[in-house]
């Protein structure tokens, strides 16, 4: 198959907020790539996502990538109204707190962004799912 023929190398992401189980809308999200390991990084596009969590609109890899990253700016998002589940805005209908969590966290944020990098294969999607919470996070290559 020529490169003229060959089905482009993408990439598309979505993120859920595992600590209110609902979509994170509106996190800017940036795509760089590079071709080798040693190579230096290229910014290659930026987007945000929507109300379902989901960024579809990221342009196709350019060919002879070999590397991907992908950079949530999540910290705007975790200290926006966004993130807060409608409950727990509501006195009665306060969760009880986990018993081991501790009492006193700190006003930051802890993970302000996240990077991911995996390597790619031309002709290729990758769908690159972020499951996010204030004090962690999970990747997996989804479908």
């Amino acid at each position: 198959m020529s490169s003229e023929t060959a089905a482009p190398t993408s990439v598309s992401t979505h993120i859920l907020d595992t600590s209110v189980g609902r979509p994170a809308d509106g996190v800017a999200l940036t795509l760089s790539v590079r071709s080798g390991s040693g190579a230096a990084w290229s910014a290659h596009g930026a987007s945000a996502t929507d109300a379902d969590g989901r960024c579809k609109d990221l342009p196709a890899l350019p060919d002879g990538t070999t590397h991907v990253r992908l950079d949530f700016a999540v910290e705007e998002y975790f200290l926006s109204e966004k993130h807060r589940s409608p409950d727990r805005n509501r006195p009665d209908q306060q969760a009880e707190e986990q018993q081991d969590a501790p009492r006193v966290r700190d006003s930051g944020v802890f993970f302000p962004e996240v990077a991911i990098t995996f390597a790619v294969k031309p002709g290729e999607h990758y769908h690159v799912p972020l499951l996010l919470n204030p004090f962690g996070y999970s990747v997996y290559r989804g479908s």
